[in-house]
């Protein structure tokens, strides 16, 4: 039987090419995808490994998150240290102070990625050397006005040893003299960051937790002392909160980032679409070989092979295409590794190898067993249905009749139809949506030979009247075989569909960030700090200063526990600015926020939630920003009762009321509000930006504030565009495989139309209608389906404004009609070379 099957996967290999690349691409995806979280995770340990040679145990906080309720924050403070590095088998103990900097360019802008920008504390030994930041030219820091910065960033800022440096830390902006650059294999670096090293002193005061307290101590592992003893030994001396962790589970933490598993997962769930995909192409494949192929297998049912024998022999098949594919998909996958690796992890200075391990056995095994079970589940049904040929079939000298309509094919069209219509209505639950649109798909998919009928006579005329003779028949043709158009347009069916979703969605969720974020801004002005930056505690100060300010005031937030252990949080502004309406309009329902320098303002839904009212005493504890009570309490008379932004809620405390009274109390400022002179917002915005000169801080207006807020969702949508184009080459492979077999069908009748006058450009022209009727049916389909699924998804958010991308689904219909034409170039062209005595006298097949 393994003979056969060779020589019949060889001599209809012009048929299998298609489906085989289909299969390839799949492949390639789940292959690539896991080969590169693989080396992601390689990596990621190694350059743990190579950024801190020195390390053999960490101490740390139990849960670096923070403490729990009531809980006070742990850290180890620089007596821990010394009586750790006085421990038998500790060479060396050093206490790590890092946090969060950002280094200014020579043009003003941040050099690197904001989110990976940190400042380090450089830590020389007695040569002046730290290991791990050895320096390739100048000396280490001394002193705050010092610093030294990793090569790749003193390369990308155009700066030397020996210029002046802006940084900023902590919302300030500070200028220190460059005095060395070293080299590093950082992940923050590998991440496309900078890292600014400060002296000790220099670095506690600026990312100490507390005075005196360190981030962590790691510990250097003497001679004969391995990193786990070493870690039992010191965790039995570690008072509560702290932990000692041993460097392999340091790396293993590295390797397991839940960033690079979420990733990792979103690629292998794209992979999967492809996949699905395929399938469309490699089962309509199966289906067309077994109709052109019937005779073949009524022939070997007359000559004793039983029906078993039959469908193991197309199975075969269907396994031989799925591990040549799986093979050849695996090689590719290699690629994809390597090409996902530039996409998703852009490597600024680091060292350290990503490289795929070729021959990992688990990406190897997936690809094989995807391949092989792809190509086999597809081909099933077909295969069932070709070992179901009667042997009386050897007889006939015409093909089996296309399957005609199907009743109990249409009831079921119309019943998953209705199933996911009705899911998409129910909405709200992201788990319900997800099943709703496969439902809904499998439906439309089922309902496909129905609606191609019905397309076809409501498009007859117009056709005709477009394409004359040539559309009539490009129609018939399409309406001839229902089931097998239904096949080759589902796979653009899901594809369209998958594109619309995401279209819809996020331009909807655009949409409803940008207005919300211009509702929330309660003064022409809003000064924000970009991810992961501050602002400076004295910025408010410096923006009062300016002419044609009318009112400024920071917010900070402050949390208090409330009896009955509740929390509440509030804003903390200048009182003075929110007095009189200056800063915002808030609406004021009792009482009056003049006085809000002496008691605390609630807004309506809060009072109602804790039964407060006009000269109510309201008491708490305050509360750090872990959420564990600092010992100060909270004892103040409600002053009024409002409505507003919920930037400006849900309770308003003047800045006097928490941790010491003017603009350094109250803790990180969140915010700059400010409300300009009337008709000089935008000259306030940009004398506001050059007073500040501060290249993290943000000074927007309402539309500015929209705007970005829209544009969030820019580069998800790009790069889910970007993955969801693979189905679309598949889809597309799907039509011009069905219009190839096709044309092998109908040699004689494309020779009977040469005969009768049709010329080859009418022939090339007749088979470019067909592809873009099945094109546009199933893209059509598609973006109704997926259009719907997105604009519920969204509805089901409270609020939320669907906002439908009209010509980015146009571009997608138009995308699936040029599909549709470029199938159609290969299989027209072979269709108009055969000459036409061959034509009419060949054999189908």
């Amino acid at each position: 039987m393994f003979r056969t099957v060779v020589r019949s996967l060889h001599r209809d290999r012009h048929r299998f090419v298609l489906p085989a690349l289909a299969v390839l691409i799949g492949v390639a995806c789940v292959s690539g995808s896991l080969l590169y979280t693989q080396a992601q995770s390689r990596a990621a340990a190694l350059l743990q490994r190579a950024s801190r040679p020195d390390v053999s145990v960490e101490v740390r906080p139990v849960d670096p998150g923070g403490p729990g309720p009531g809980e006070a924050a742990a850290a180890p403070d620089e007596a821990l240290r010394g009586r750790l590095s006085a421990l038998p088998g500790v060479a060396a103990a050093r206490g790590t102070s890092q946090g969060t900097a950002f280094l200014v360019a020579r043009d003003g802008t941040l050099v690197g990625q904001a989110s990976a920008a940190a400042g380090v504390d450089f830590v020389p030994d007695r040569r002046g050397a730290d290991p791990r930041y050895p320096l390739t030219s100048g000396h280490g820091p001394h002193g705050p006005a010092e610093v030294a910065v990793d090569e790749s960033a003193a390369r990308r800022g155009g700066y030397r040893v020996g210029d002046r440096v802006r940084i900023v830390v902590a919302g300030e902006v500070r200028s220190a003299r460059l005095t060395g650059v070293f080299t590093v294999h950082d992940p923050r670096v590998a991440a496309g960051g900078t890292l600014v090293a400060f002296d000790r002193p220099t670095a506690l005061d600026l990312f100490a937790p507390a005075p005196g307290q360190y981030r962590s101590v790691t510990l250097t592992a003497g001679t004969g002392t391995s990193a786990a003893a070493l870690a039992e030994r010191v965790a039995r001396v570690l008072p509560h909160g702290l932990e000692a962790v041993p460097r392999a589970q340091l790396d293993a933490e590295a390797a397991a980032a839940p960033d690079r598993k979420k990733l990792g997962t979103l690629l292998l769930l794209f992979a999967g679409i492809a996949l699905f995909v395929s399938a469309f192409l490699v089962g309509n494949t199966f289906t067309m070989l077994s109709a052109v192929r019937a005779r073949e297998h009524a022939l070997l049912r007359v000559v004793g092979a039983s029906r078993g024998r039959v469908l193991r022999t197309v199975l075969g098949e269907a396994v031989l295409l799925g591990a040549l594919a799986a093979t050849a998909g695996y090689a590719v996958g290699v690629g994809v590794a390597a090409v996902l690796t530039r996409l998703f992890a852009p490597s600024a200075g680091a060292a350290v190898p990503a490289a795929p391990d070729v021959f990992s056995p688990l990406p190897m095994l997936t690809a094989l067993g995807v391949g092989v079970g792809l190509a086999a589940a597809a081909a099933y049904v077909p295969a069932l249905r070709a070992s179901a040929v009667a042997p009386i079939a050897a007889l006939r000298t015409e093909l089996p009749a296309a399957a005609g309509k199907s009743t109990r094919r249409d009831l079921a069209g119309l019943g998953a139809t209705g199933a996911g219509a009705l899911l998409l209505a129910a909405g709200g639950d992201l788990a319900v949506l997800a099943l709703a649109l496969p439902v809904l798909l499998a439906g439309l998919i089922l309902l496909t030979p129905r609606i191609a009928q019905l397309l076809g006579g409501a498009l007859r005329g117009p056709l005709r009247r477009l394409a004359g003779v040539r559309g009539t028949l490009a129609l018939a043709n399409v309406c001839r075989n229902p089931r097998r158009t239904a096949a080759t347009a589902g796979a653009l069916t899901v594809c369209a569909a998958l594109v619309s979703a995401v279209a819809v969605a996020l331009s909807s969720l655009g949409a409803t960030a940008g207005r919300d974020a211009e509702a929330a801004m309660p003064t022409d002005l809003r000064i924000t700090a970009v991810d992961f930056a501050e602002i400076g505690a004295d910025t408010a100060a410096k923006v009062a200063r300016l002419p044609h300010v009318a009112a400024v005031s920071s917010v900070r937030e402050a949390g208090f526990r409330l009896p009955g252990d509740s929390a509440l949080w509030t804003a903390v502004v200048d009182p003075d600015a929110v007095g009189k309406g200056r800063l915002a309009d808030l609406t004021v329902h009792a009482g009056s926020l003049d006085d809000l320098s002496r008691g605390i303002a609630v807004t309506r839904d809060l009072a109602a939630e804790h039964g407060w009212r006009l000269g109510d005493l309201v008491t708490g504890e305050e509360l750090t920003d872990e959420g564990a009570p600092d010992g100060r309490r909270l004892r103040r008379r409600v002053v009024a009762i409002y409505d507003g932004p919920e930037v400006l809620g849900p309770a308003l405390l003047p800045e006097s009321a928490v941790t010491g009274a003017g603009p350094a109390g109250g803790g990180q400022v969140t915010s700059v509000l400010v409300r300009s002179a009337p008709g000089h917002t935008p000259d306030l915005k940009e004398e506001i930006r050059r007073a500040l000169h501060n290249p993290v801080l943000l000074v927007q207006d309402r539309a500015d504030a929209g705007r970005d807020a829209s544009a969030g969702y820019g580069p998800l949508l790009s790069v889910l565009y970007a993955m969801l184009s693979v189905t679309a080459v598949i889809a597309a492979l799907g039509v011009a495989n069905t219009m190839g077999m096709a044309v092998f069908e109908r040699t004689r009748e494309i020779g009977l139309l040469r005969a009768v006058g049709l010329d080859r450009a009418g022939v090339r022209s007749l088979l470019r209608l067909e592809s873009v009727v099945v094109s546009s049916l199933g893209s059509g389909l598609g973006i109704l389906a997926g259009g719907a699924a997105g604009a519920a998804a969204v509805a089901g958010q409270g609020g939320a404004v669907i906002s439908v991308p009209w010509a980015s689904l146009l571009v997608v219909f138009a995308g699936a009609g040029a599909v549709g034409v470029l199938a159609a170039l290969g299989p027209g062209v072979r269709a108009a070379a055969v000459p036409v005595p061959q034509a009419v006298g060949g054999e189908v097949g």
